[in-house]
């Protein structure tokens, strides 16, 4: 069982919450290029150096929930039921994940995002993050029954398995389609 957050845990993600949510505001009123740093700063009423201390870079605030998405995914591979196939919850896992962020409330981030050269190379960078922390956890959950490279391909497959349905006229759909063609790659390896 875990802890609740302490007092100091809350106000920092309190914090972190109102820049991210004063950043998304400003990029979607003006458009991402349109805003600088110092503007969202003084939108959220903290110092450029709070707003470094909660993100890396400018194009962090758009993919504010990056470390949850990452989470998600790992956590459908080592919390899962013992007796669930790890693809089974990824696949579970990614069909949640798509339907969050191609919803209607989500499509004015996502056309961001794909107008956006600098949003587009982040978001990747982003995901190849993700699919090494999620190839770590299929590895040490496969044992020595599986390789280093096969955990890492699964991984990149999972990960674009939800860029691929997010462009997708039917995510739903692109989902289990992608999922079936990797699952019967990972059980023929």
């Amino acid at each position: 069982m875990t802890e609740p957050p302490g007092r100091r845990e809350r106000k920092k993600a309190a914090t972190r919450r109102k820049i991210a949510d004063a950043a998304l505001r400003l990029f979607l009123e003006r458009g991402y290029d349109a805003v600088g740093i110092r503007e969202v700063a003084a939108e959220a009423d903290v110092a450029v150096t709070t707003l470094f201390s909660h993100f890396a870079a400018k194009e962090a605030l758009v993919f504010e929930q990056d470390q949850d998405f990452e989470r998600r995914l790992t956590r459908a591979v080592t919390d899962r039921a013992p007796d669930e196939p790890p693809l089974l919850a990824l696949h579970r896992e990614v069909h949640a994940l798509v339907r969050h962020c191609a919803s209607d409330a989500a499509a004015p981030v996502r056309r961001m995002i794909e107008g956006s050269p600098a949003l587009r190379e982040y978001e990747e960078s982003m995901w190849l993050r993700h699919a090494e922390s999620l190839a770590a956890a299929l590895a040490a959950d496969a044992g020595p029954s599986r390789s280093a490279t096969a955990c890492r391909a699964l991984a990149r497959f999972v990960i674009d398995a939800y860029a691929l349905a997010l462009e997708a006229a039917d995510p739903k759909a692109a989902v289990d389609e992608i999922f079936r063609m990797i699952e019967a790659g990972w059980e023929a390896a």
